[in-house]
């Protein structure tokens, strides 16, 4: 499936993986505009105009007109998008699982050890991705546009990748799940994200059940007051200490807004967060 928005930006998209090869084209005008979610599918991008910046656990990364990047299906990802003359721009294809599963049985191709790396991988540039970019520009002017087409340059994508950098056999074709890994690490460098429990719990290799048992024998306490208590803990710190605003930092923070965040943050500390400690007793 072919998608065109020109006031939305969906190159990660906090959903279910699709179980057919996607290409949107994004396209948006205006200020900077800020997001996260769970990367679901492999993603291929291409910036065209603008400039991207996205953070993946605890790495930053920075990428300009005409970068090609990775992302890893199963990553969290915080990203802010910044229009260069007026408007971001960037063409993305969802790489899915289904697809990769076709292509592996078609062609023999498996990984034959695992692949560690995370975050976001920029692509060697060549003009063969480049010429595979300029190529998907009609499609996404169409309406309805042929889903057979969308599937083979789907295919011709992935054939692509392996050409620019034979170690991605070892990401695409590795169907399995998320292992069983260190919840401590992972919850250090991924609570600023808004998700539910049921995806950290799916990140972190455990059943919800499990990962609640896990965390409180770790925390001593529920994963939704220790979420709330470790955010809160770095609001107050970035405010007072970094005098940044409040309403620089609660969505930044994984609150959903300004209200909630101005109400736990007085219940949490005695004084709303317009009101900085050292002025308390002034």
């Amino acid at each position: 499936m072919i998608m065109s928005d020109e006031n939305k930006v969906q190159e990660i998209e906090a959903r279910q993986p699709a179980q057919k090869p996607r290409v949107l084209l994004n396209t948006y005008t205006g200020t900077q505009l800020a997001g996260e979610a769970l990367v679901t599918d492999h993603i291929f991008s291409y910036i065209l105009c603008g400039q991207h910046e996205v953070w993946v656990g605890g790495s930053r990364y920075t990428f300009g007109e005409g970068d090609f990047r990775f992302f890893k299906r199963n990553q969290l990802a915080r990203y802010v998008k910044s229009p260069a003359g007026g408007s971001f721009k960037s063409l993305a294809v969802h790489i899915d699982q289904y697809t990769l599963r076709e292509i592996s049985d078609a062609y023999g191709l498996m990984a034959d050890k695992s692949d560690d790396h995370s975050g976001a991988i920029l692509l060697r540039p060549d003009n063969w991705l480049k010429g595979f970019a300029d190529s998907l520009l009609p499609y996404v002017m169409q309406q309805q546009p042929d889903q057979r087409i969308v599937a083979l340059k789907t295919r011709e994508l992935v054939l692509l990748l392996l050409q620019n950098n034979p170690a991605f056999k070892n990401i695409l074709f590795d169907f399995s799940e998320p292992g069983k890994i260190d919840m401590e690490a992972f919850m250090n460098s991924h609570y600023r994200y808004n998700v539910s429990l049921e995806r950290f719990a799916f990140l972190t290799g455990r059943s919800l059940s499990g990962f609640k048992r896990d965390f409180e024998k770790l925390y001593q306490t529920s994963p939704g007051r220790w979420l709330v208590q470790k955010r809160l803990q770095e609001a107050r710190y970035r405010i007072e200490s970094q005098h940044e605003k409040p309403g620089d930092v609660y969505l930044d923070l994984g609150f959903e807004d300004l209200s909630h965040f101005s109400f736990a943050y007085k219940k949490a500390f005695g004084y709303a967060p317009n009101k900085r400690h050292s002025n308390i007793n002034l």
